[in-house]
């Protein structure tokens, strides 16, 4: 089999994340617009081009004020940053649909390499339009000030307001372009 472009579909795909807040418990919020071009043969992801493009302003964690501090010079500093992207360098197969996948994620004008655990969810036949879409999962962690995320706040019982480590979780599903 050959390559085949896959886009996301963005209405029945997610893209959250979580940081620990005030050491206690954890917030949670998502980026509500973004999008990926993958191109790939389902039968050998190991060779796949993934490229992931979000728009840093579509944060969203259910608290205006927040999301507003979050889109400001303080963290994600959208004005200067509206992009914050990832693009795969290397795919390795774990076992069955489980994969390794490395890529230079940019935030904020600073690129690192960062891996998440991807499951191959498998590809199926939307019975509404006929397209056939593939499915993906997974999650990574990093710490948020190797990414020049640094601000913060100490709390009054010890600690700080956010923790380093963000968590992503996302659920892809991509349709194959005809």
């Amino acid at each position: 089999m050959t390559k085949a472009t896959y886009n996301v579909d963005t209405v029945h795909s997610e893209l959250g994340f979580q940081v620990k807040h005030m050491m206690i418990s954890k917030a949670k919020g998502a980026f509500n617009d973004f999008d990926a071009i993958i191109q790939a043969d389902v039968d050998n992801l190991s060779d796949s081009k993934v490229e992931l493009t979000i728009d840093a302003a579509s944060i969203d964690t259910r608290n205006k004020d927040r999301d507003d501090h979050l889109r400001s010079g303080d963290f994600f500093d959208v004005e200067n940053h509206p992009k914050i992207t990832f693009n795969a360098t290397d795919i390795k197969k774990k076992s069955g649909n489980d994969y390794e996948v490395t890529g230079d994620l940019t935030i904020r004008g600073t690129t690192k390499p960062v891996t998440a655990d991807v499951t191959f969810e498998g590809e199926s036949k939307d019975p509404m339009s006929g397209n056939t879409v593939a499915g993906f999962s997974g999650s990574a962690k990093f710490n948020r000030k190797d990414f020049g995320l640094t601000w913060n706040a100490a709390v009054e019982t010890g600690g700080v307001l956010i923790g380093e480590e963000v968590k992503v979780n996302f659920e892809i599903e991509a349709h194959k372009a005809e």
